[in-house]
């Protein structure tokens, strides 16, 4: 019997001391964000943890060597073997292609599911911009319905929400645009898309059409931007290389704890480009951190430093664009037209939870950028800055039994340039023309409130007072006024309310409806165009938007639709037209009128977490536009009536995902777009077009802490001619930009995790 309980307490011992204790946390691979209820279990005891609300887990396996099975709902499976490290680990989980019940929208500053929100919002997460070339954001964001986005040079883009800005000559204007809840805009109004490198972004949020109830002026739509967050400790390091002399390097480190996280990413990307004049150099800088010293703050910042240079090929004629895409308009090359651009953008976000009642979020931002710019027909140096700062605070309370949520808030800035515009010698600057100074102080008042009412209806009140001022001192003119001249102009403060009304019609249906106003005043690039011109006859646009839809996940969770249509009235609508020096000029056009249709479709055929073909899901997106001016009058010329320049009636976007248990994967899109006219006579049409893209790739993660990809992609497979970013109403017919022909690109990266 001495034996007998001496063996007893001896196997007893040994199986306390194989007894291993693991603690984690678990996180969305997407967005870095801590999963509550995720399954940690052993799989050969069936002991099992759950996650909390910071996705942490603590599990007794009874040997090291077992294997921890994690598994949620909404997200794969995972099986590991628990490294010999006694760290905590940090397990990613990677979402199923459906989840639209788990999105929260961060717009309108509801914080609720995508279905209990009162709007057209387009979510691409980090698997959605990783369907493509990390070389640029266009061919993912232009997967959204309503959205376009165009490259009219080697870097330099336009974006349009329903036919917000194509008119806009160069950047982005009538858009607001914010990067990790700090706006990103130049002094001159226009948003700076171009010095981002699309792979540091993580998160895309598009909200279409006026939000000035939250984001002040803009008749467009709002893009929220968030860069990439590491979940864990890690170096990253990887390259690609492509048609058109495409070269990219990237590196980055990362460190990351329950308490904060560290990135410092740099990227390089080159490219000689498809046509004559058409190179660029682009290399990044980011550095970002979060910091969670407790459950009540978060401390979050980023500095984002872009060295870009790329060269203007210029427009061409429809002859000379079907004889040979490829070339350059001649006078881009004589004048060696390019842009040097240097940008510095810094932003500090801090929240602070008081109580479960009240919390608030501030955010203080400066940019800067120093702008080299020789043209056809000048040579512009320019040096900008902007400051600035937004909070808001939120109160949330019962009413009669009814849940709702009270946020006031404001945001301003003051933005300074100074620009001087010399004649252009073949790409050096000589004789100065002009030195001016200008001003903008711009800034407005937010408040919303949302109600959850009876019988699963919500209720979203909000509006905005805007106020915005120019001070343009003209220092010298070599011309006209030596001494100079000083022009103020403030624009009277502008009202935009929203109301947006959804129904929760079951868990996994929702009907939304809302009315909102918007305001959009012309840029400084606008007022002050690039001819020396000063133009104080400018108004704001001035929009009303009414919209309907429908959105919800059904057959299992396989199928998604997202539907919604939309009127839009503008008055005041801003047009361009390029004088016989190239330089685009404005005016207001009476009024436009802009209804449309919106939808984007998924299903998956296959959705098996655990198979070997795991993924096999097919989705497509489609946009209607029936886009008019009205009332518009240029001279003896009557164009009321005619399409809205610049949009295409019918756009549509069709793609399939493929994923198997090997880690292997594939990703095929085809893109429609209808001729677009490119005048305001509706005379010159860019043709129709349909371009084909595939990436394919192997994704592996071996020895308990690295991970392997390797892929290969082809844009353009058709080789088909068409022009992606066009000009508009064009002075001697120079309308056309050509896009890249057929092209591949292949790259790899490697990632370790400590």
């Amino acid at each position: 019997m001495k034996y007998l309980f001496t063996s007893f307490f001896f196997l007893l011992v040994l199986s306390a001391a194989a007894q291993v204790t693991v603690t984690g946390r678990v996180l969305d691979a997407q967005t870095q964000k801590p999963l509550e209820g995720a399954v940690v279990s052993d799989a050969r005891t069936g002991l099992q943890s759950l996650t909390d609300a910071t996705g942490q887990f603590s599990i007794i396996l009874a040997s090291r060597f077992d294997t921890l099975l994690v598994q949620r709902a909404t997200h794969r499976l995972q099986k590991l073997v628990v490294p010999q490290s006694r760290k905590p680990l940090v397990i990613l989980l990677e979402p199923l292609a459906v989840k639209l019940q788990e999105v929260v929208v961060r717009g309108y500053e509801t914080q609720r599911p995508l279905l209990q929100t009162a709007g057209a919002v387009g979510l691409l997460e980090k698997r959605d911009l990783e369907r493509f070339s990390e070389t640029t954001l266009v061919p993912a964001l232009n997967t959204i319905p309503g959205v376009r986005m165009e490259e009219r040079a080697t870097a330099s883009y336009r974006i349009s929400i329903r036919g917000s800005s194509l008119r806009a000559p160069y950047g982005v204007r009538n858009v607001k645009v914010y990067l990790n809840e700090v706006p990103l805009v130049e002094a001159n109004g226009t948003i700076p898309l171009n010095l981002l490198d699309a792979a540091t972004i993580g998160n895309v949020e598009v909200l279409k059409g006026p939000a000035g109830s939250v984001y002040g002026a803009g008749t467009g739509g709002t893009i929220l931007l968030e860069t990439v967050k590491p979940a864990e400790s890690s170096v990253l390091a990887g390259g690609m290389v492509g048609s058109y002399g495409l070269r990219r390097g990237f590196a980055s480190a990362s460190v990351a704890s329950e308490k904060s996280n560290l990135l410092l990413r740099y990227d390089h990307q080159t490219l000689d480009g498809y046509r004559e004049q058409s190179a660029m150099d682009r290399k990044t800088v980011l550095l970002s951190g979060q910091f969670y010293p407790n459950q009540k703050q978060t401390f979050s910042f980023h500095a984002l430093y872009s060295d870009l240079f790329y060269e203007l090929p210029g427009a061409l004629t429809r002859e000379q664009f079907e004889a040979n895409p490829r070339a350059a308009r001649q006078q881009n090359k004589d004048q060696n037209a390019s842009l040097n651009l240097e940008g510095l953008n810094l932003g500090f976000v801090h929240n602070y939870q008081f109580n479960e009642r009240w919390s608030n979020t501030t955010s203080l931002f400066g940019v800067f950028s120093f702008l080299n710019h020789p043209f056809v027909t000048d040579y512009e140096r320019n040096v900008n800055q902007s400051f600035g700062g937004r909070t808001r605070t939120t109160y949330r309370t019962s009413i009669g039994g009814m849940p709702a949520r009270f946020t006031l808030g404001l945001e301003g800035q003051r933005r300074f340039v100074n620009a001087r515009q010399y004649v252009n010698n073949a790409g050096t600057p000589g004789a100065l023309r002009y030195d001016d100074e200008v001003a903008v102080t711009e800034g407005f008042v937010f408040g919303q409130a949302a109600v959850d009412l009876p019988l699963d209806f919500l209720l979203t009140l909000g509006a905005s007072l805007n106020d915005l001022k120019y001070k343009i001192a003209r220092v010298s003119d070599a011309v006209a006024r030596p001494t100079g001249y000083i022009q103020n102009r403030e624009f009277d403060a502008q009202f935009s309310p929203r109301v947006g009304l959804v129904k929760v019609i079951s868990p996994a249906l929702s009907a939304h409806a809302s009315v909102s106003a918007g305001f959009s005043p012309p840029t400084e690039a606008e007022v002050r165009p690039s001819d020396g011109s000063i133009n104080t006859a400018l108004q704001p646009e001035r929009g009303l938007n009414y919209e309907l839809g429908l959105r919800g996940i059904l057959l299992n969770q396989r199928f998604t639709f997202d539907l919604v249509g939309f009127h839009f009235k503008l008055k005041e609508t801003i047009v361009s037209r390029t004088t016989p020096s190239g330089v685009a000029v404005f005016a207001n056009a009476g009024a436009t009128r802009q209804k449309g249709v919106e939808a984007a479709l998924g299903y998956a055929i296959i959705q098996a977490p655990e198979a070997q073909l795991r993924l096999l899901r097919l989705w497509a997106t489609y946009t209607y536009n029936h886009f008019r001016f009205r009332d518009y009058r240029q001279n003896e010329n009557d164009f009321s009536g005619n399409r809205l320049t610049g949009t295409a009636p019918h756009v549509a976007v069709v793609g399939l995902d493929v994923e198997s248990q090997l880690g292997l994967y594939l990703n095929a899109t085809a893109n429609y777009s209808a001729e677009i006219p490119l005048n305001d006579a509706n005379t010159v049409y860019a043709p129709d077009y349909v371009v084909v893209g595939a990436q394919a790739g192997y994704r592996r993660a071996f020895a308990q802490t690295w991970r392997l990809e390797v892929y290969g992609g082809v844009e353009n497979a058709t080789d088909r001619d068409y022009s992606l970013g066009n000009d508009l109403n064009a002075f001697g017919n120079r309308y056309f930009q050509a896009a890249p022909g057929r092209n591949f690109y292949s790259g790899l990266q490697l990632q370790k995790r400590f």
